[in-house]
């Protein structure tokens, strides 16, 4: 009973509202780099779901054959194959349409992203290498944290390698807009699966930026209210580092908000029209190199990063505050992608 339930929720969402049914869909590979961590276990089992997915690659440093394994005999379209260690990477990413990268280092109570960078930035550097030499030409959705320094540390490998295209580079900022939504339609009272909530700037703190007055459906919510939801989904990741007392991050809803982004990306390779997520992407929006925004995803990765649209003071306010933070995370990537 279980499993009908949840294959007909799976087909719902995924196959149907797409336009595709996994027999008609094109062949695509998907490698998640990191797939024996705590984000990457639960989205190697989201994207083994997906019925646009034919081939799913699954790599790690450890323990990857045993996730491999486990996940393969899941009675869906995608074969399942996985790799370990640095020898075998290529052959992990070989061919892929879209790789995933949640690698590295949780956050802990008491770490900032700052913290993390010092460990997950030469983590970052060596992938990117990697995936400039075999998949040059892959979707690269960026997981691993700090993602304000990490996308612009993939950007400078993939420039240095030759093979950057803008078009195909994306951190993934999807989990501050499920948050968003989340949060405001608990605080609206509205269905939260009708809800839409765009999400600017950045993946941290005051750099993350959810523009309430554009949310649908419209809710009279007070300004103290918007500043409360404003400041939770800032704050979402440190509540549940705290919730999980050293035991771990916000690594289920994480996985759950990449396998959204990737299907997204999917679904645009498949030349389904109209396919909007925000994304921090390199962008003109504002006179930062990177920003996140509502982008359309098409055949190439990016077909447009979409403007900013109306802001309220308090939004416009936000804005110009997140600014100096962003753009010293942005540099410190370049100069740690350049230096080493």
């Amino acid at each position: 009973m279980r499993t009908c339930m949840l294959k007909s929720i799976i087909q719902r969402n995924s196959i149907s509202r797409r336009g595709f049914a996994s027999g008609s869909a094109p062949e695509r590979k998907v490698a998640v780099l990191g797939a024996a961590g705590g984000i990457g276990q639960p989205l190697s089992l989201l994207m083994k779901l997906n019925p646009l997915v034919s081939s799913l690659s699954l790599y790690d440093i450890a323990g990857t054959p045993g996730v491999a394994a486990d996940v393969s005999h899941i009675n869906t379209r995608s074969q399942v194959a996985g790799f370990a260690g640095e020898e075998q990477l290529g052959q992990a990413l070989e061919g892929a349409d879209v790789v995933i990268i949640p690698a590295g280092v949780p956050r802990k109570p008491g770490m900032t992203r700052d913290d993390l960078f010092n460990i997950n930035a030469g983590i970052v550097k060596s992938l990117a290498t990697a995936i400039a030499k075999y998949c040059p030409h892959a979707l690269v959705n960026m997981i691993s944290n700090p993602v304000n320094s990490t996308v612009p540390i993939a950007a400078e490998v993939f420039k240095k390698a030759g093979t950057y295209d803008e078009k195909r580079l994306f951190g993934v900022t999807t989990l501050d807009v499920v948050r968003a939504k989340t949060f405001y339609a608990g605080k609206a009272k509205v269905n939260v699966a009708e809800v839409n909530v765009p999400v600017v700037g950045g993946h941290a703190g005051i750099t993350i930026l959810p523009l309430f007055s554009q949310a649908t459906p419209t809710a009279n919510l007070s300004d103290e209210e918007i500043e409360a939801l404003t400041k939770r989904t800032q704050d979402g990741g440190t509540e549940v580092v705290e919730a999980k007392a050293g035991k771990g991050s916000a690594t289920l809803s994480m996985a759950y908000a990449g396998a959204i982004f990737a299907d997204a990306c999917l679904k645009g390779l498949n030349g389904v029209p109209d396919v909007v997520e925000c994304s921090f992407v390199q962008s003109n929006v504002t006179e930062l190199p990177f920003f996140a925004s509502k982008v359309r995803l098409g055949k190439n990765g990016v077909e447009e990063v979409l403007g900013l649209g109306p802001m309220t003071d308090f939004e416009k306010k936000g804005l110009e505050a997140l600014k100096p933070e962003l753009l010293s995370s942005i540099e410190k990537g370049i100069k740690f992608a350049n230096a080493n």
